[in-house]
């Protein structure tokens, strides 16, 4: 594997999308061609594309982490503060999706993600730094299980592999990503190491069109792109910590899905990224 060595470099394609939010986390793009993103005081604002306008959906009175979305424009997010996650309508009312099973309620619920069959894969961080992660899979309507316990290190961001048969996760702790395929039942297989990204705390990740994984890093201020071949680079590094802000939550969005929008934690925009290669389409399943 070779790394290209770090610096402030990437920062000419990136600019703000938007100011002026609450210390977003979480950050995800709609089939209505909105951008969606959370709050640290339980905003959720949905930010449309061409004129950047932003509307304040509703709140769910907590500290919203990640987000998404089915085909009704419903938000489906996580919420360290209620330990849950919770449905959003598109006219604001809110109730809880999820809050774990009986035997693991959630405790920092922090990313999902939706397959194509309207399953929601939900990591749930434990605790920092001692971890105790897992990842919960919620059947459409609600039906939650443990789906893997082998996460343990700080359960972050998660993405679908552009196939659909693997789950890849962030271990903050680990500082890397690990993969967990689905197996054809639907179970969970075997943890298997992608990437260590030493001195560094990994946080949100998603999928271009040709296989490469996008990994924000809330330390450093920093987001790499790590190659189908395995590959790692820097594609944007900010040792200011002013455009790139402790970047969390990552989503391909506008035209064409050419832009890669990050949430910024430590400040109070969502920055965009021009790319070369599109991003791989998010999952909206039909659920109603």
């Amino acid at each position: 594997m070779r790394i290209i060595a770090p610096g402030q470099v990437g920062l000419e394609r990136v600019d703000a999308l938007v100011d002026g939010l609450d210390h977003p986390e979480g950050v995800t793009y709609g089939a209505d061609g909105c951008v969606y993103a959370g709050s640290e005081t339980g905003t959720v604002y949905r930010i449309n594309w061409d004129d950047r306008g932003v509307v304040e959906v509703g709140s769910t009175g907590g500290f919203v982490l990640g987000l998404a979305l089915d085909a009704d424009h419903y938000v489906y997010g996580c919420d360290s503060r209620r330990r849950a996650v919770f449905r959003m309508s598109p006219t604001g009312a809110v109730d809880t999706y999820s809050s774990g099973t009986r035997e693991r309620p959630m405790s920092i619920p922090n990313y999902p993600v939706f397959d194509a069959a309207g399953n929601l894969y939900v990591s749930d961080s434990g605790s920092f730094p001692s971890g105790g992660g897992c990842v919960y899979r919620i059947a459409p309507g609600g039906r939650t299980s443990v789906w893997t316990e082998e996460t343990r290190l700080f359960a972050n961001g998660i993405a679908l592999a552009p196939d659909g048969r693997s789950l890849y996760v962030v271990e903050s702790i680990r500082a890397g990503v690990v993969r967990v395929p689905i197996r054809d039942d639907g179970s969970a297989g075997p943890l298997e190491v992608v990437v260590e990204l030493p001195m560094a705390i990994p946080d949100g990740l998603a999928f271009d069109a040709d296989g490469g994984l996008y990994i924000a890093c809330y330390r450093p201020d920093r987001i790499y792109r790590l190659s189908a071949s395995g590959q790692l680079e820097v594609v944007a590094d900010d040792w200011t910590g002013h455009v790139l802000a402790a970047p969390t939550n990552l989503a391909f969005a506008g035209p064409g899905l050419r832009h890669l929008v990050f949430a910024n934690l430590g400040r109070w925009h969502l920055g965009r990224l021009s790319v070369d290669v599109p991003g791989h389409p998010l999952r909206y399943p039909t659920l109603r």
